[in-house]
């Protein structure tokens, strides 16, 4: 099946007619459909399909004569609240796209090739992102995970015995002795160089990070300015201090979530919790920017008598790609692809930082638009990403006949 009639099929599946974005939150009800289409291309294409526990899944092509640890590609299916059509399924459908082509020119690799599709990667529901692959890895306690609730307070053990899955230990990935993703930008790097695909660097350390501020509750009309001890003014200062910090330092900060209680409209709040991403180049710059954060936050909060406290939720470090690999996928016959940094979390970090060679392909995305329904990739782009990353798996794979 060509990649355009892959992409018509998964398109309609969890997006909004209001706003034109996706809701495939992890284990919901279009995150499974995209997850049995997962399935049954694999069934199409003759591939041996292989779940963990927990949801992840490899459909692998192991031809014969071939033999050996694999070579993995693949990419994630869920997406954020009213996100874009690119993120992950691109680089799934590229990934069964690639093997048709592979199969197409009548080559056959020396090892076994599979396609990956891991779940949470984005991290929307249980609030841990590459979820899937850090328990595929081991990265991920089974303490940590029992605790894991989303937004409703379900625990995730809860919603995956819903769904007939658990947290039994993974062994997903013992066979695989290199990993390729292939990926839409999320940034206007390639736009901006004109170039269709390029090869990833690393990866920006970057991290999520509570912020918990506790006042007093009282009238929103009766109660005089002066005497109020109002968290939402701490965390006003808290989000405009952490995005003056990230331009002074050229880093990334957000505050992209808030939780307000008691939530009344004519009530002044007892408690804001906020969420705030940051991400900085290396590990020292990031801990200073979310220290700054908290600091100039902390001093806020003296002054309007509230109380912050900052529980990181998730860290991850600095992600460099396999340098071999990168300067391999970035020599094309029809010119060298350009190799950036990304500031974005990827699965391919998580089994990088797992110690499995990792290399990741990027597909320009004209809008800059992440995240978002204006998230794009030209079909012909997408085409020449196919290209590029059925290339690479051979030649991580070697050629058989």
């Amino acid at each position: 099946m060509p990649w355009e009639e892959m992409w018509r099929e998964l398109a309609p599946v969890g997006r909004s007619a209001a706003t034109g974005g996706y809701r495939r939150d992890a284990f919901g009800s279009a995150e499974r459909e995209l997850s049995a289409w997962f399935v049954e291309a694999a069934v199409e294409r003759g591939l041996e399909i292989e779940h963990d526990a927990i949801g992840n899944a490899v459909a692998w092509w192991r031809p014969e004569g071939s033999a050996g640890r694999g070579v993995l590609t693949g990419s994630h299916l869920d997406s954020v609240p009213d996100g874009g059509a690119f993120d992950g399924p691109l680089g799934v459908v590229s990934a069964f796209a690639a093997l048709d082509l592979i199969r197409a020119r009548g080559a056959t690799p020396q090892r076994p090739l599979g396609i990956a599709a891991f779940v949470e990667e984005e991290g929307s529901r249980f609030g841990l992102p590459c979820l899937g692959s850090r328990w595929a890895v081991g990265a991920l306690a089974e303490s940590h995970a029992n605790e894991l609730r989303d937004r409703a307070g379900i625990p995730l053990p809860d919603v995956l015995a819903e769904h007939g899955l658990g947290l039994a230990p993974s062994r997903l990935l013992d066979d695989v002795a290199v990993f390729v993703e292939l990926h839409v930008e999320q940034g206007r790097v390639l736009a901006e160089l004109d170039q269709p695909v390029g090869v990833a660097s690393g990866i920006w350390p970057h991290g999520r990070y509570r912020f918990e501020i506790t006042g007093q509750a009282n009238h929103a009309g009766t109660t005089a300015m002066e005497d109020r001890h109002d968290p939402m003014l701490t965390f006003a200062m808290t989000a405009l201090a952490a995005n003056k910090q990230a331009r002074l330092g050229g880093h990334r900060a957000t505050f992209g979530r808030v939780d307000v209680a008691p939530g009344s409209t004519n009530a002044v709040p007892s408690k804001v919790t906020a969420w705030l991403d940051a991400r900085a180049a290396n590990e020292e710059a990031l801990a200073d920017l979310v220290l700054a954060v908290e600091r100039q936050g902390s001093e806020r909060a003296g002054r309007d008598g509230t109380a912050l406290t900052m529980t990181p939720e998730s860290v991850s470090p600095l992600v460099r790609f396999d340098p071999d690999l990168a300067q391999r996928l970035a020599a094309r016959p029809s010119g060298r692809l350009p190799i950036l940094a990304t500031q974005a979390g990827h699965d391919a970090g998580v089994l990088a930082t797992a110690g499995i060679p990792t290399a990741m392909l990027f597909v320009r995305n004209p809008t800059g638009v992440s995240h978002a329904p204006e998230e794009f990739a030209e079909t012909a782009d997408a085409l020449l990403g196919v290209e590029a990353l059925a290339d690479a798996l051979l030649g991580m794979a070697g050629v058989l006949r």
